[in-house]
């Protein structure tokens, strides 16, 4: 630029610069950061083979491409108008001036490449995460040893990790002292632990669960007095649909504080009845005709087969239990099952004569009571006046040898 003396020459360069900036400006610029835009949307597709998709749709929804092409091309116009200045300026011996605002364009640029760098990271990093989700479901499915809990937990850290690396470094970018600031965090960590011992409980309790994989989503499971379907199972909570329509949520550091017994997990299930017979009656006739009965209802396993066998002496009727599997284990197949069985078995009896006898007492007395021994029994008069007087009715009682009771006149 020195080397240029006269001031006609210093014009002609300058409009040449001008022309130059102009045509490179707002001719060139805007098609070139186009097609850039084009080769690396398709080479970001390519590498995420389908992942990522809906958060590249929501960034797009959020940030419209056109508005951020517009934003980049008017960052690079900028700068190049900032360049021809400059040149300008120096041509003209004005170059003290560039100087003189160089510091203050240092630090307008800086900013702003700090906070493109730190715009550009959080929209990677939740884009990362998004993919990350994708490809574990993908992993999932092709292996049946991850289960949909243990799925969602490594979803969960996943993201968070990918997160709280992207929010370290924009911080590290900005120079925000990471050491003071893990210093404070690691003593807020402790009175929040303190504070919130049950939540940490739970979450601790959620990795447990994961390992321990006592149930699957989808399982009739009862967890301590609730019982019903597993919806879903979150780091914190365990939640259920019971048999009522009702919505219940158990925290995690409860389920594992229970016995959790689980009736989907062998995929049958074993159901216990129990049914009384007349002592008069033959048990062994009635176990053929209640295991006949079994083996005739559709909602009952054929194998095993169901089985009677007497169990025991109740106060009124021999206690016939009764045993059978339902495949698979429903609440709907349960209560089928047992509602046809007693039907069927009470029909089955009937025609076949074996009572079911209601329960009954015998009540007898001991053989010293005399026949003779007599009480009198007190009444309450009242006279006219309202008053209550107390004594004898005149009428002795007293009970015969088999234990009844007779009232007779003195």
């Amino acid at each position: 630029m020195g080397s240029v003396a006269t001031t006609e020459a210093r014009v002609a360069v300058t409009a040449g610069i001008l022309l130059a900036t102009v045509a490179v400006g707002w001719l060139l610029l805007p098609r070139a950061v186009r097609a850039t835009e084009r080769v690396s949307t398709r080479w970001l597709e390519r590498f995420l083979d389908g992942r990522g998709e809906s958060s590249i749709e929501t960034m797009r929804e959020a940030v419209p491409v056109s508005f951020g092409l517009r934003l980049l091309v008017g960052v690079l116009q900028l700068a190049l108008f900032a360049l021809a200045a400059v040149a300008i300026l120096a041509l003209w011996g004005r170059f003290a001036l560039v100087v003189a605002v160089l510091p203050v364009a240092e630090n307008a640029l800086t900013v702003g490449a700090q906070a493109f760098v730190s715009l550009l990271l959080v929209g990677a990093a939740y884009v990362a995460s998004d993919v990350l989700e994708e490809y574990v479901e993908d992993l999932s499915a092709d292996s049946d040893r991850i289960t949909a809990h243990q799925e969602q937990l490594l979803s969960r850290i996943m993201q968070v990790g990918v997160l709280a690396i992207a929010g370290i470094t924009v911080l590290g970018i900005w120079g925000v002292n990471l050491g003071g600031l893990l210093v404070g965090a690691g003593f807020l960590g402790i009175v929040l632990g303190m504070a919130a011992r049950q939540t940490l409980g739970s979450l601790i309790a959620g990795f447990v669960l994961m390992f321990a994989r006592p149930f699957e989503i989808g399982d009739w499971v009862e967890i301590g007095n609730e019982e019903g379907f597993v919806t879903e199972i979150t780091i914190m909570n365990t939640h259920m649909r019971n048999f009522d329509g009702e919505y219940v949520v158990v925290p995690n550091d409860l389920v594992t504080n229970q016995a959790i017994t689980n009736r989907s997990r062998e995929g049958r299930l074993r159901i216990h009845m129990e049914v009384g017979i007349g002592y008069d009656d033959d048990p062994d006739e009635a176990s053929e005709i209640a295991e006949e009965v079994l083996a005739e209802i559709d909602t009952i396993a054929n194998n095993p087969k169901p089985y009677v066998i007497p169990s025991g002496f109740g106060d009124s009727a021999i206690l016939l239990d009764l045993r059978f599997w339902i495949d698979p284990p429903t609440p709907q197949a349960r209560w089928r099952s047992k509602a046809t069985a007693v039907e069927a078995i009470q029909r089955r009896f009937a025609d076949a004569g074996i009572s079911i006898p209601y329960p009954q007492q015998t009540v007898t007395y001991p053989p010293e009571t005399a026949a003779g021994d007599e009480t009198v029994e007190r009444v309450e008069r009242f006279d006219d006046g309202g008053r209550r007087s107390e004594g004898g009715d005149g009428r002795r009682s007293g009970r015969s040898g088999d234990g009844r009771r007779s009232d007779r006149p003195t």
